[in-house]
């Protein structure tokens, strides 16, 4: 135990030399020898371990004190720092140091818990741990994380945590901070929104790139805040997540609608109504900059198409939507993954990382067992997205069809290719081989769901056309969720309720149909507009194939 002593002392001086008097002056005590209690005051001196280099280093000393407790009270605190380095000496050189430059500092002794951490922790006694070097650390620390879980975790912390909150202490952090994040995010928001709807191309390019961030997204980053800071509770380097008590909008899974009459009619106007509106801004744009030569002032068929807001983030088609889109991609060279996809709803990862040996189209079954993800412009390959995900899918026979026609048109690539193919084993591929990007298929979606004259889905969405297709074929939400590979069967129910009043309206429109006298002909449905088209004009009509 380090050697220390308390003793009492004042700043009286000598009337002769002016030299202080310290301990040595008569008023500290009483007639009978007792301390005065209203004269002087109490000082503790402890002795500390050498400097790292040996040499010898003076006492922590420290006055002011009231009564001769609190000066022992202290002092004890300070053997109990020391303390804390057991018979390790560097460490305790390392704890002398941080007593002398905290005393320095705040005229206070080092916190004993925070101290106690860092040495049981291993991190620098010296370095007052920051939010952004704990999140490094941390994110550095989680090993077993899906490459796509760790990319989103990255970007939430590169993005909007550490330009907040990153400066600030780990053991500092209030709610009043996280509450920052997110009020940031707000007004990044807000600037998006706003530069994107000037029309101008400076206020734009700035935020090229750069997406809203829904309430979902919100309560992901808040997430991964929580889980970082409550690692840091485990390893007792704070006490408190403050994350854990900041509210938030609730993320509400978006209803999936069926894409009507009056919703596409609605679009169709909201369509030419962008297109009207953004050849305006960049008319008058062009008029006031000196290159509006070089500006123009067209608008691109697919922006328009895939720009204009609709009804829900989720839309599906109704069948005879989706037959006329299966009747436009036939012929196309990824007919069957967009056929796949339709039919038993496969994601568009684990149709593009589907390989022909997990195909058994003797028994008709397709395994799914990888994955391709794009995460920024890279793809990485890897195990479906959960446990549920990872599956067997029973074929019907069109599929299994489309899928043999499409081996024997790769097969015919290969040929073609010669020396020059890759030998993936990926049974969609590009014309050489080699893995297809995940962002190709859906570009070549986008572009024959424009041919065909369809309101617009996401490729994502013709998942959920295959799960309204089941429940308009009357399978319950149980056999969703398994073709699906869904986690819970609360995410099928979330999801898709809101199409049930349409396909229930269908379901009483066929019974009423049943009891239509046979005199008063059933009408039938107006098509939807762009839906059929002629045979000889949708074949001389070229389809864009993969580059």
């Amino acid at each position: 135990m380090a050697k220390g002593k308390t003793f009492k002392q004042c700043g009286c001086r000598d009337a002769d030399t002016g030299q202080r008097l310290g301990q040595k002056c008569p008023k500290l005590r009483r007639a009978r020898g007792a301390w005065s209690s209203n004269h002087g005051t109490w000082t503790y001196q402890l002795e500390l371990p050498p400097h790292a280099d040996g040499g010898r280093r003076g006492p922590l000393r420290r006055s002011g004190f009231a009564t001769k407790d609190q000066a022992e009270q202290e002092m004890n605190t300070a053997r109990e720092l020391l303390s804390i380095a057991a018979d390790d000496e560097a460490t305790a050189t390392k704890i002398a140091d941080l007593i002398i430059q905290t005393v320095k500092d705040t005229r206070r002794l080092p916190d004993a818990d925070v101290l106690r951490r860092k040495v049981r922790t291993g991190q620098d006694l010296a370095t007052r741990l920051t939010i952004a070097q704990w999140l490094e650390a941390w994110l550095r620390g989680k090993q077993r994380l899906r490459p796509g879980t760790s990319a989103s975790y990255a970007t939430h912390i590169r993005l909007y945590l550490t330009p907040v909150i990153g400066h600030i202490r780990l053991d500092k952090l209030q709610a009043t901070d996280v509450a920052a994040v997110f009020e940031t995010i707000d007004e990044l928001n807000e600037t998006i929104q706003a530069a994107r709807a000037s029309g101008d191309p400076m206020l734009r390019a700035k935020v090229k790139g750069r997406r809203m961030v829904n309430a979902a997204t919100k309560q992901r980053i808040r997430a991964t805040l929580r889980s970082a800071l409550n690692t840091a509770i485990k390893q007792r380097l704070i006490d408190f997540n403050p994350a854990a008590v900041v509210e938030l909008p609730p993320a509400k899974r978006p209803k999936a609608l069926i894409w009507t009459p009056e919703r596409i009619t609605a679009w169709r106007q909201a369509r030419n109504q962008y297109v009207e509106d953004t050849q305006r801004r960049k008319t008058v744009l062009a008029k006031r900059s000196p290159h509006g030569a070089k500006l123009g002032t067209g608008v691109t068929a697919l922006d328009s198409y895939i720009t204009t807001p609709r009804p829900s983030p989720v839309m599906v088609w109704t069948p005879e939507q989706t037959r006329a889109f299966l009747d436009r991609a036939h012929g196309h060279r990824l007919y069957a993954l967009f056929h796949l996809i339709v039919f038993r709803g496969l994601r568009r990862g684990e149709a593009c990382g589907l390989r022909w040996p997990d195909l058994d189209l003797a028994s008709g079954t397709a395994t799914i067992r990888w994955q391709i993800v794009q995460i920024g412009g890279t793809t990485i390959q890897g195990r479906p997205k959960s446990d549920a995900g990872d599956r067997q899918v029973a074929l019907d026979r069109q599929t299994i069809h489309a899928l043999v026609a499409h081996k024997a048109r790769q097969n015919t690539e290969r040929l073609t290719a010669g020396q020059d193919w890759t030998d993936t084993g990926f049974a969609f591929t590009t014309p050489s081989g080699e893995a297809l990007h995940p962002a190709e298929a859906t570009e070549q979606f986008h572009w024959l769901c424009m041919e065909a004259d369809l309101p617009p889905i996401r490729l994502h969405d013709l998942r959920h056309g295959a799960a309204t297709l089941l429940l308009a074929a009357g399978h319950d939400m149980k056999t969703v969720q398994e073709t699906l590979g869904l986690s819970s069967i609360t995410i099928a129910a979330d999801t898709y309720t809101s199409v049930l009043p349409d396909l229930a309206r269908r379901a009483a429109e066929d019974v009423a149909a049943l009891l239509t006298p046979t005199t008063n002909h059933r009408q039938p449905t107006p098509a939807l507009q762009g839906t059929t088209r002629d045979a000889g004009d949708r074949a001389q009509r070229s389809v864009p194939t993969i580059r």
